[in-house]
C-alpha cells in the first residue's frame, strides 16, 4: 500500500507538470485565435512594420523576431566560444582543487538577477563601447547582445564541463598511449564524445538567449524595425510583451491580444529549439554508445 502511494504521489506529480504545459498553451491558443480573427495570419507574418498601438496599425512580426534574433546572434557569439573554452580548461586542464572553486564561481553568474545585468549594460557597457564606436546609440542591440551572452556562460560552461568530465577516462588513456598531445585529446578525443551534452548546452543557451526579458527591455530601446544593425534602437518579442502587460492597453482589445499572438510564436521558437537539442543529444548519443 506504501509502495502504491509513492508511485501515485510521483505520477501525478509528472501528469501535473503536463497539465500545466497544456494549460499554457490552450490560453495562448484561444486567445490567440481571437486575434487572427481579426488580423491576417499572412500579414502577421510577412508584414515588416509592427505598430500595433500606433493610429495606423500594422501588425507584420518581422521587426520583432529580427531584433529577437540579432540579439540572440550577438549573444551566443560571445557565450558558445567562451563558454566551451572554459569547459575544456576546467574537464582537462585544471586540478580538482582549482575545479571545485571555479566552478561554483562561475555559476553563480547566472543567480544574478537580469534586471541587474539590464542596468549594466545600459549604464557600464554602452557608455564604455561608444568610446570606442561612437555612433553607438544610447539604446542599441550590441551592448545588450554582449551582457546577454554573459549572463549565458554558465549554462554553457557547466552543462558542457559535465558532459566533458562524464567521458570515460579510458579515452583519454587510450589517446596519450598513441602519443597525443593534452590539446589533441581535449579538442579530438573528449568533445567529439562529449558533443551530445555540448550540443544540447548550445541549444538550450539559445533558448534562454531568445526569451531574455528585462535585459533587452531597459538596454535595447523599444523601437520595433526591420533592421540587422546592432548599433541602433530596436524592440524584441519579449521587450514588447512587456511594454504592453504594464496595464495601459485595455483588457480585450486588439492590441492586447497581440500579446498572445506574439508570445505563441515564441513559444513554438522555443520549442523547437528544445527539440532539436533532444534530436542532437539522442543522435549523438546511440552514435558514441
Amino acid at each position: 500500500m506504501k509502495e502504491r502511494f509513492i508511485e501515485g504521489a510521483l505520477f501525478l506529480s509528472a501528469l501535473f507538470s503536463i497539465f500545466v504545459t497544456l494549460g499554457i498553451i490552450a490560453v495562448l491558443f484561444f486567445e490567440t485565435f481571437g486575434f487572427f480573427k481579426e488580423v491576417s495570419i499572412i500579414d502577421f507574418l510577412t508584414d515588416t512594420q509592427w505598430t500595433p498601438l500606433f493610429a495606423e496599425k500594422h501588425f507584420g512580426i518581422l521587426p520583432l523576431f529580427t531584433g529577437t534574433f540579432l540579439t540572440t546572434l550577438i549573444a551566443i557569439s560571445v557565450a558558445l566560444p567562451v563558454g566551451l573554452i572554459s569547459a575544456i580548461y576546467l574537464s582537462e586542464y585544471a586540478s580538482e582543487r582549482i575545479r571545485t572553486v571555479v566552478k561554483p564561481l562561475l555559476e553563480v553568474l547566472a543567480a544574478v538577477p537580469t534586471v541587474v545585468y539590464g542596468y549594466f549594460a545600459l549604464l557600464f557597457v554602452t557608455p564604455l563601447l561608444q568610446k570606442v564606436i561612437p555612433d553607438l546609440a544610447g539604446f542599441n542591440a550590441l551592448s545588450p547582445g554582449i551582457v546577454m551572452g554573459v549572463m549565458i556562460i554558465p549554462i554553457v560552461s557547466s552543462l558542457s564541463e559535465d558532459a566533458m568530465h562524464a567521458v570515460p577516462m579510458g579515452l583519454r588513456e587510450g589517446a596519450y598511449a598513441l602519443g597525443a598531445t593534452r590539446l589533441q585529446v581535449a579538442t579530438r578525443v573528449v568533445v567529439p564524445a562529449a558533443f551530445s551534452g555540448i550540443a544540447a548546452s548550445f541549444i538550450l543557451g539559445i533558448s534562454r538567449a531568445v526569451g531574455e526579458t528585462m535585459i533587452l527591455a531597459i538596454a535595447a530601446g523599444q523601437q520595433p524595425r526591420l533592421t540587422l544593425n546592432p548599433l541602433v534602437p530596436l524592440e524584441t518579442v519579449t521587450a514588447y510583451i512587456v511594454q504592453v502587460s504594464l496595464g495601459d492597453t485595455p483588457t480585450g482589445t486588439i492590441e492586447y491580444k497581440t500579446i498572445f499572438a506574439v508570445g505563441i510564436s515564441l513559444f513554438v521558437v522555443t520549442f523547437v529549439l528544445n527539440m532539436i537539442s533532444y534530436w542532437l543529444r539522442q543522435k549523438f548519443r546511440e552514435v558514441y554508445e
